[in-house]
């Protein structure tokens, strides 16, 4: 599986424990994020994984800042993308399975590096639903 990863400043650590995570389950990784905790701004990490989820270039994406939330609203603004902001592993199987996401924010201020990895991998291994859920999903771009 190809997966695109980005972070800023608050992730770096997150960053390189779920890269080691993904490519021992033998997936190609395409890294944007920053190895530094000098500050960046993040919508320049969450654009490039957006944009390689939206061309089809990256199976799915991870993002990770401070509260998940700046580089989720980054993400979100490419037409094709739908970045959700996980927690916990519940919220990322629920994120799969009812909205079909294809980008994991992950609040790294706010959960822990192996709660991390476990939600990425909660969310690489949940198949959307379809159903009802593909309508709701099917309304969410705007036109």
């Amino acid at each position: 599986m190809k997966i695109s990863i980005g972070n800023d400043h608050a992730g770096p650590d997150y960053k390189k424990a779920i890269v080691q995570y993904l490519e021992s389950q033998e997936h190609e990784i395409t890294n944007y994020g920053t190895n530094t905790f000098d500050s960046v701004d993040y919508p320049d990490f969450g654009h490039k994984v957006a944009i390689d989820v939206n061309d089809g270039k990256a199976d799915f994406g991870i993002i990770i800042c401070g509260s998940g939330n700046g580089i989720a609203m980054s993400a979100n603004k490419h037409q094709n993308v739908r970045a959700a902001l996980c927690w916990i592993k519940e919220i990322a199987s629920l994120a799969r399975q009812h909205n079909d996401a294809n980008i994991i924010s992950i609040p790294a201020r706010f959960t822990s590096i192996q709660q991390s990895i476990e939600m990425v991998d909660t969310f690489l291994t949940t198949n959307f639903e379809g159903g009802r859920h593909a309508t709701r999903v099917n309304k969410i771009m705007c036109q």
